[in-house]
């Protein structure tokens, strides 16, 4: 299956991706690591986002456009995957368009994972991370530390980092709303997206998901 996953931030898409392409058995394409592994390997659309980031500038679409195509034509992505990030915006989903129409291939599905904003900021805001290892993660109020401020496993301080404070978090929906909620529209008009309840536990949400894919 093909499979492209949407949602705002803080509706664990991340999460609901790994879940998914290891019951669907296709790999996790997601955005973040596209950009990790071209920098790490020094590729040459690795360097050109290394430039921009470096400037504090976007990356242009067509080096995100680039580094997907690359990681679509790999071998384990022959009988499908599950894109996570991306497309991000009219132009690439446009681009994908175009990408799967010349390669004979086609979407399956558009999972859009729904959570009401006030939720979204309630999950990232509460966000407490340890400055010894930022893989312990904490939330206020559904995984809270023991001892407020103090992590559960070292010892370390938490704090809340300044990409999850609610003025940012509020602004971060703002470019969602703007920038990649309109593809929603553009996959509706060919029929792909079911909306999907990002509200519960993930093993429930994963079924949800897992249900609406068998249907199509």
């Amino acid at each position: 299956m093909r499979i492209v996953l949407v949602g705002p931030p803080g509706a664990g898409k991340g999460t609901q991706a790994a879940f998914l392409a290891k019951n669907l058995a296709i790999p996790h394409i997601a955005t973040g690591d596209l950009f990790r592994a071209n920098i790490s390997q020094g590729t040459p659309l690795g360097q050109k986002a290394q430039e921009y980031m470096r400037a504090g500038q976007l990356v242009p679409d067509e080096v995100t456009i680039g580094m997907a195509k690359s990681r679509m034509e790999e071998p384990d992505a022959a009988a499908g995957f599950l894109l996570d990030g991306f497309p991000r915006n009219i132009a690439q989903a446009q681009a994908l368009d175009g990408y799967l129409d010349e390669t004979g291939q086609k979407l399956d599905a558009v999972l859009d994972l729904e959570v009401p904003e006030d939720e979204v900021v309630k999950r990232i805001a509460g966000r407490r991370i340890c400055r010894n290892d930022s893989s312990h993660v904490f939330h206020v109020e559904y995984s809270p530390a023991k001892r407020e401020g103090v992590c559960d496993v070292c010892g370390g301080e938490l704090y809340q980092r300044e990409d999850d404070r609610e003025e940012t978090v509020r602004k971060r929906l703002e470019v969602y709303h703007s920038e990649t909620e309109p593809i929603i529209d553009h996959y509706k008009a060919q029929g792909l997206v079911t909306t999907i309840s990002a509200l519960g536990a993930v093993s429930e949400v994963t079924e949800r998901a897992m249900r609406a894919l068998s249907a199509e």
